[in-house]
């Protein structure tokens, strides 16, 4: 099997304030590219949309461009920017830092699948 997708038209884009998402589905993989704007914050532009006080999707990122702190339910606490892949367990809250879209590349699934869709653990 081969399959391919261009970035320049996704599947789907989901807005949401002071961002969007773009996804693309193919056999075995749902990317999702997040677009943050500065002050996007998600206990602010997104936890009524999920209905839940923080973020419930697993992510697998990569920052492309900006920076986001991000803080766990248990209370850790960290930034992301250019360059970093992470894991991000559900249970977290995240906000932009500083001036610049933060852009992030989401391999995990459940962001292209479940985020900033209502009732979506977002």
């Amino acid at each position: 099997m081969f399959e391919t997708k261009t970035l320049d038209k996704p599947d789907e884009r989901r807005d949401f304030p002071r961002g969007h998402l773009e996804t693309v589905h193919l056999t075995g993989l749902d990317f999702a590219i997040a677009t943050f704007e500065p002050g996007w914050r998600w206990t602010e532009s997104l936890a009524s949309l999920a209905g839940t006080a923080t973020c419930q999707i697993h992510h697998n990122g990569y920052v492309v461009q900006g920076r986001m702190r991000v803080r766990t339910d248990d209370g850790a606490e960290g930034e992301v920017g250019p360059g970093d892949v992470f894991v991000l367990s559900p249970g977290h809250d995240a906000w932009v830092v500083g001036d610049d879209q933060c852009v992030v590349y989401d391999f995990a699934g459940s962001m292209a699948n479940e985020y900033a869709k209502p009732g979506g653990g977002s």
